[in-house]
């Protein structure tokens, strides 16, 4: 089966920076960038396996070609996806740099996938790790125990496993992919819950995020990740981040500060928190210097 639909904006559809939250690493079996402008994404929706290509129609005009069973439900979740639902009216930065960098990406959207286990999983994954060790389990398990994607996408790809598959992963198979087993752990519980985790896009979002942290192995960090990319949630700050408060710090007061000073720096920009943080990001106007040697990663794999 394909589907195929065109979305227009009323300005400039930066559909790449509202995407890139979703790539789990430059070489995500979900999530490849060809070279030549598109992006191709595979997932599993409630209807089934999808590959898509997503690309620019026009300067104001996203155009995305689905195939496989889940195409005809990519494509009606599209807009959400590419950020139509995102509603910015209410949001003034005052702040200085957090304004430049408005000026800059003033067509900046969040997008929103409504797939909530899709989002949780990874973000379960790059829990407390460097993310090349976390980018490196999740290409190892889903080359695993993904499924090959339909119609013609691009080599490697791979469409996520189900929440039966996720659960069904022996503890010794996530181990070889370097993921500890409180992290497997939390996976897999996530798994079992997948159905009512999905009722969760139907809920006001910060209630939403209350109701991730109320499971096992989920914390602030991980709820806010899952949030942002699941619900569109403009509001939800990466708390416990080893870069996000030493990026703030340093792009709006010249140091580095902690969550707690991160937080006071933020608040006056609610419900827009994490809105400034991707405005930073994807302006180029955030700073963080590079100090001393990155973390080393734990190959627990070879233990």
């Amino acid at each position: 089966m394909k589907s195929a639909r065109t979305v227009t904006f009323s300005g400039v559809a930066s559909f790449g920076h509202t995407l890139a939250p979703l790539r789990r690493g430059p070489r995500d079996p979900c999530f490849q960038v060809p070279g030549d402008g598109a992006i191709w994404r595979a997932s599993r929706l409630a209807t089934g396996p999808v590959t898509a290509r997503i690309s620019r129609a026009a300067a104001n005009a996203v155009h995305c070609a689905a195939w496989g069973s889940g195409a005809e439900e990519f494509v009606e979740m599209l807009p959400a996806m590419l950020g139509a639902d995102d509603d910015a009216s209410d949001f003034v930065p005052r702040d200085p740099t957090v304004a430049a960098a408005h000026r800059r990406v003033p067509h900046l959207r969040l997008g929103r996938t409504g797939q909530v286990l899709e989002a949780l999983i990874p973000a379960v994954i790059e829990q407390r790790v460097p993310g090349a060790d976390a980018f490196r389990s999740w290409r190892v398990l889903l080359t695993k125990y993904g499924t090959p994607p339909p119609g013609p996408a691009p080599a490697g790809m791979r469409v996520p496993p189900s929440a039966q598959v996720w659960q069904g992963i022996p503890s010794w198979e996530f181990h070889r992919a370097n993921v500890d087993p409180r992290r497997a752990q939390t996976v897999v519980s996530c798994a079992r819950r997948a159905a009512s985790l999905e009722r969760l896009v139907s809920r006001p979002m910060a209630q939403a995020r209350e109701a991730l942290q109320s499971l096992p192995g989920v914390g602030a960090w991980t709820a806010a990740e899952t949030a942002q990319r699941a619900f569109g949630d403009a509001d939800a700050v990466s708390v416990g981040d080893y870069h996000i408060p030493k990026m703030i710090g340093w792009t709006l007061l010249g140091r580095p500060v902690d969550d707690d000073v991160m937080l006071e720096l933020l608040e006056p920009m609610r419900p827009h928190r994490y809105r400034v943080v991707r405005l930073l990001e994807v302006s180029g106007l955030a700073y963080e210097p590079r100090r001393g040697p990155r973390l080393p990663v734990q190959q627990i794999h070879s233990l």
